[in-house]
């Protein structure tokens, strides 16, 4: 057996390199819908932390509060990277009606909305919930289920400001850990020092049997 299916066998596939390699957050929320000029300040925000902290963002590359971080990323030099629904560019735009400015790649997966929610999900190390309608709250149920690190920004309404009030009706134990704050700034902040210093150490629930 190698040392890595040893190390996953033994619950500690991640290692040190996942305690001190660049992060990778994920912004979901609201794509769609009025949003309040305030809610999508914040959302920039988040993306500019993300960035200055020197993390990769990850949005599925759509409009509205994830396109507001994907900016203020962009702004402050950050890598950004979109999980497209889409086959192509062209698809993207045209039928998707989605954007193309800030990011540093689009990928292009042509599995459709609610495909692209699971390699989002995936491709994260940390899952920060943004607002957000019935997708994002598709998002946060993969998230939580799969064991992820999840960062809720609070006052920003739709799905974010239920998630707490989902976390305690909920028995089911995955090993999810989720984390809430009004500032974009101390949100991503706390999420980082807790995924180095805990959250790393935990196997992944799909991997490791009987991890949860």
């Amino acid at each position: 057996m190698s040392h890595a299916a040893e190390d996953l066998q033994a619950g500690h596939f991640e290692g040190s390199r996942a305690a001190t390699r660049p992060l990778v957050i994920g912004v979901m929320g609201s794509a769609s819908g009025d949003i309040e000029p305030a809610i999508a300040v914040l959302a920039r925000s988040l993306g500019r932390a993300i960035a200055r902290s020197g993390c990769t963002l990850i949005t599925g590359a759509c409009p509205g509060l994830p396109q507001e971080a994907v900016l203020g990323a962009a702004e402050s030099g950050g890598l950004v990277l979109g999980i497209s629904p889409a086959l192509s560019e062209q698809e993207h735009v045209m039928r998707y009606q989605s954007p193309t400015d800030g990011f540093s790649a689009l990928i292009y997966t042509g599995s459709g909305l609610m495909g692209r929610e699971v390699v989002n999900i995936r491709s994260s190390d940390i899952v920060v919930i943004v607002g957000g309608h019935s997708g994002t709250l598709g998002e946060f149920a993969i998230a939580y289920d799969e064991g992820r690190l999840i960062g809720v920004l609070l006052e920003t309404g739709g799905v974010a400001d239920m998630v707490e009030t989902l976390v305690e009706r909920m028995t089911k134990s995955t090993g999810a850990r989720v984390l809430y704050d009004v500032e974009p700034e101390c949100l991503v902040a706390r999420l980082i020092e807790c995924f180095r210093t805990e959250h790393y150490q935990r196997p992944h629930s799909l991997l490791v049997p009987n991890a949860r």
